[in-house]
């Protein structure tokens, strides 16, 4: 069997069921900054999202937002890979196809929000050519520029 990338697919149960296995792999915890059954629901009701699927199994997710009506700034509200895929381009393809998505939309930025101790995620963002742009506590955000404003 062979991955299949798909987008919006995903129902409540198969979101918070790859949350809740990826929960502890997030900087910090995902359980210990949101509720994952409503996040769950707030990514499935109002966000993009961008999966990989083996069988009936998500494998991979990145969830954003690109409701701008400026077209200025899109944001990427999570990026999860189940840990036995961590290492195997998951999640470069499920970024690389959001960021093709909202650039086509037209969009000037993809924003993001990381915590300033995940070295690993960062390494991801910055692959993909995101910089630092401000911080609060340990909270880094990172930017994407896609175009310059006319």
């Amino acid at each position: 069997m062979e991955l299949v990338f798909d987008t919006n697919r995903a129902d409540i149960a198969s979101i918070e069921a790859h949350l809740k296995i990826c929960d502890t792999h997030f900087v910090p915890h995902l359980s210990e900054v949101v509720d994952l059954a409503a996040y769950a629901a707030i990514l499935l009701s109002h966000a993009l999202l961008f999966e990989a699927w083996l069988g009936g199994c998500m494998v991979g997710l990145v969830a954003g937002y690109a409701n701008d009506p400026q077209h200025e700034d899109s944001f990427i509200s999570n990026v999860s890979i189940l840990p036995d895929w961590h290492g195997q381009g998951v999640a470069n393809q499920l970024l690389s196809t959001f960021i093709d998505h909202v650039r086509k939309k037209g969009f000037m930025r993809v924003v993001l929000k990381v915590d300033a101790r995940n070295d690993r995620a960062q390494l991801l963002y910055r692959k993909h050519g995101f910089i630092n742009g401000p911080s609060e506590g340990n909270i880094l955000e990172m930017r994407l520029n896609l175009r310059t404003k006319k």
